[in-house]
């Protein structure tokens, strides 16, 4: 299983949390199309706590965290 959080912004409309088969997905971006997520939304991805690119590979375990851009002054 591959464990998706979500916050901010990202979880309006959307849960917090998503547990996904590994099978089903090759990378990020794979999750993004899954969750009805446009890439665009998304300013920080985290894979295991590392910043990585959407179309980094995901597999089995791993933990990966979905941020939209932040704003303020």
């Amino acid at each position: 299983m591959i464990e998706v959080r979500l916050f901010a912004t990202l979880r309006d409309n959307r849960e917090k949390i998503y547990f996904l088969p590994a099978d089903k997905f090759r990378c990020a971006l794979d999750i993004y199309g899954y969750l009805d997520i446009p890439k665009e939304e998304v300013s920080t991805l985290l894979i295991n706590g590392f910043h990585k690119k959407p179309e980094d590979e995901v597999k089995d375990n791993d933990v990966v965290a979905l941020f939209p851009p932040v704003g303020g002054g």
